[in-house]
């Protein structure tokens, strides 16, 4: 995990308005009240935020742009000025003053320099892969500037002694420079073999964010990976503040600054942070054409979005479905019928009996639909290989690491997981087990706020058992995180800052636990986890640098609620749509939240379920594969994970319901109760969507 971020100046950026999350830009009235209001971010604060996410190094670089004009061509008033007038200084020390660098700018003989633009790179490094320590912003022979944060999962080839931004960099400098803006159609570079930027970014696989400045066009480059599973937010031109920024994370003091007036803030829609909408970006800089030159005396930057030019990737992005209707297929179509029939037999059965008649049925075949496909073949073990092949890529390549002594490897987890004790951590930690050397001990991150009763804290310790039975071979280790909610006010004013631009008492709620289930800081119960033969209970603090995620899964499979409403109301179609549409919208309601929660504490998440090939092939399978909507809670949710976790001998787990972290871990009921006066009053007022517009205390 790193931190990344950009601060560009004295550019009037153009076209912003078309990717803002609101209706156009601010009101005037919000402007005029943004316009009294010093600029929220400061340079100090940022870099202590980014700092948190990247551990191992923290560098900055400064680039300075300006227009280049002869006294000849100044002479002349109708002239346009194109990248080739534009003249790039960099910053070599970041402790020089601008002064000393103006001086070197302005020492070419015959030259006039105008209008001078900044662009102030900030990249903290958390590195996980590579032989050798890297340093962003990283820069290449040709003055390219690349801060990355993200892996490569595939796409593009990362060798084992290689890390992932030094390789992609490599990648980036023979990329086409012609304006950047023209897709390469036709021009003198991809005559010559260059491709185009695009065509190298979507070829990646895995969670990215980036920000890469091509000195030779003048172009910066930006955007974040078709799920959003790496945080990057953007703040556009105000009147307020001017300058365009992009930055992993909101730094704490960039709302405290605003806090006094947070209420008309938000009721006027206006926040200086935004999610940056998945995909590829560019911002070319160019002079103001002669009629604009008196009124702007800026540099002016156009930005421009770019499609996904991988085929595949499109397809995922469209989350197109290879067979949706059984109605289609007179096969399916039938054994579902059968299936329909059966279970109106047993309609007017109690609920207990009928969860129990189908559970049987899972018990004995694992699958109603595809007893007659042969073993290889049946979705359920094509879903389980992709999900071994997804962990296997996040965690079985090269690790960069310090050394360890040989008497610290037996204690050693250099791969945590979020865990629940529910049906997708459990598979998560099933499938760890099977990738990674057995010497290593896997950690177990479970946060509660009512001690061992919350649900969570009593499926996880069931859980280690089950895992203990399943492989016995492995040290588990349950790290129990015990929290209550009216002692974490710092925490929760941090928080409200992680979150940002999300602001909701439940982006809150899932925010505080995952900040401290990521901590790790906790204790271990030595007579659970067999470990060392110490059966005391013994607080633990988790160090390792890698934490496996089960985001995704849900909706994916129908995991939620609603997804069971919508099936009830509207069938298999109805059903897609609302997956699809939480697919689509995840990288806004969850990833980039998560993700800056979860790295604050200089750890990387990773997603198996998110995983590109996962994707596929669970879009390979009909809707019907996924889930079965018609039995019960625990059993027709989420059906082929249910079994991918039969394969792995998790029969238990196999039957646990969904349960969001806010409710396992009981945090929600603690903040109804703080915010609300009680449960009841939280679900009248419908807590879980209401913002926060007072300070917390």
């Amino acid at each position: 995990m790193c931190g990344i971020a950009l601060i560009l100046s004295g550019v009037d950026v153009v076209g912003c308005d078309l990717y803002r999350e609101s209706d156009g830009p601010p009101s005037t009235d919000a402007e005029e009240f943004l316009h009294f209001c010093q600029p929220a971010l400061v340079v100090g604060d940022l870099k202590d935020a980014i700092g948190r996410r990247g551990p191992d190094s923290l560098g900055v670089r400064k680039v300075f742009v300006q227009l280049k004009q002869t006294d000849s061509v100044g002479k002349d008033d109708d002239k346009e000025y194109t990248e080739e007038d534009l003249h790039i200084c960099y910053e070599e020390n970041a402790n020089n003053n601008i002064s000393s660098i103006f001086k070197v700018a302005n020492v070419q003989d015959n030259i006039i320099n105008r209008w001078i633009a900044e662009l102030y790179f900030l990249g903290a490094t958390l590195q996980l892969r590579g032989a050798s320590p890297i340093f962003q912003p990283l820069v290449d022979s040709s003055g390219n500037i690349l801060v990355y944060n993200g892996e490569i999962f595939g796409g593009i080839h990362v060798s084992d002694d290689k890390n992932d931004a030094e390789t992609l960099l490599h990648v980036l400098e023979s990329c086409c420079y012609c304006n950047g803006n023209k897709n390469g159609n036709g021009c003198y570079c991809t005559k010559l073999g260059a491709q185009f930027i695009p065509e190298i970014i979507s070829k990646i696989k895995g969670p990215w964010a980036l920000i890469y400045w091509q000195k030779k066009s003048g172009t910066l480059w930006f955007g974040r990976d078709a799920f959003g599973r790496r945080s990057l937010l953007v703040h556009w031109p105000t009147m307020g503040d001017a300058r365009f920024v992009l930055s992993s994370v909101s730094p704490a003091l960039t709302i405290g600054k605003i806090s006094d007036t947070e209420v008309e803030c938000s009721s006027s829609n206006v926040c200086y942070w935004e999610e940056l909408p998945c995909g590829i970006y560019s911002l070319c800089l160019k002079a103001p054409n002669a009629s604009e030159q008196l009124v702007k005396q800026k540099l002016v930057g156009e930005i421009r979005k770019h499609k996904w030019t991988d085929p595949l990737l499109n397809r995922l992005v469209e989350w197109e479905r290879t067979c949706l209707d059984p109605k289609v297929d007179p096969f399916f179509s039938n054994d579902l019928q059968l299936q329909r029939d059966q279970l109106a037999l047993s309609s007017n059965s109690p609920k207990g009996v009928h969860k129990a008649v189908a559970r049987m049925e899972l018990e004995e075949h694992g699958s109603d639909i595809n007893n007659h496909i042969p073993g290889d073949a049946r979705p359920a073990v094509k879903v389980l290989n992709a999900l071994k092949e997804s962990v296997m890529r996040r965690t079985v390549s090269r690790i960069f690491q310090t050394p360890r002594h040989e008497d610290e490897m037996d204690d050693h987890s250099p791969i945590a997981i979020l865990f629940s004790g529910g049906l997708d951590s459990m598979i998560l930690a099933a499938i760890l087990d099977q990738c990674i050397d057995s010497k290593y001990t896997i950690d177990l991150l479970n946060v509660s706020f009512d001690g061992q009763l919350a649900p969570d804290r009593v499926s996880a310790r069931a859980g280690v058992a089950e895992l203990q039975t399943v492989a016995p071979h492995r040290r588990w280790r349950l790290v129990e995180i015990d929290a209550v909610l009216s002692n974490l006010a710092w925490e929760a004013k941090h928080l409200l800052a992680l979150i940002q631009p999300a602001k909701t008492y439940m982006d809150l709620n899932i925010g505080i636990a995952l900040w401290l289930a990521a901590g790790g800081d906790g204790w271990v119960d030595g007579g659970l986890c067999k470990l060392h033969n110490n059966h005391q209970r013994y607080r633990y603090k988790s160090t390792s640098r890698i934490l496996l995620v089960g985001s995704g899964a849900d909706e994916q499979c129908a995991g939620y609620g609603r997804h069971r409403t919508k099936y009830r109301l509207g069938g298999w179609v109805s059903l897609h749509e609302e997956m699809r549409l939480d697919v689509q919208r995840i990288w806004k309601r969850n990833m980039g939240r998560d993700d800056r929660c979860i790295s604050d504490h200089g750890k990387e998440a990773r997603f198996p379920f998110l995983d590109e090939d996962v994707i596929k092939t669970l879009l390979d399978f009909p809707l019907w594969e996924i889930a079965e909507l018609d039995k019960p809670a625990g059993i027709g949710d989420k059906k082929i994970l249910r079994e991918v976790s039969w394969l792995l001998g998790l029969k238990q787990a196999a039957e646990m319901p969904k349960r969001a972290i806010q409710f396992g871990s009981r945090i929600a009921r603690e903040s109804n109760r703080k915010n609300f006066g009680s449960n009841r009053a939280a679900n009248q007022a419908s807590a879980g969507s209401v913002e926060i517009h007072h300070s917390l205390s």
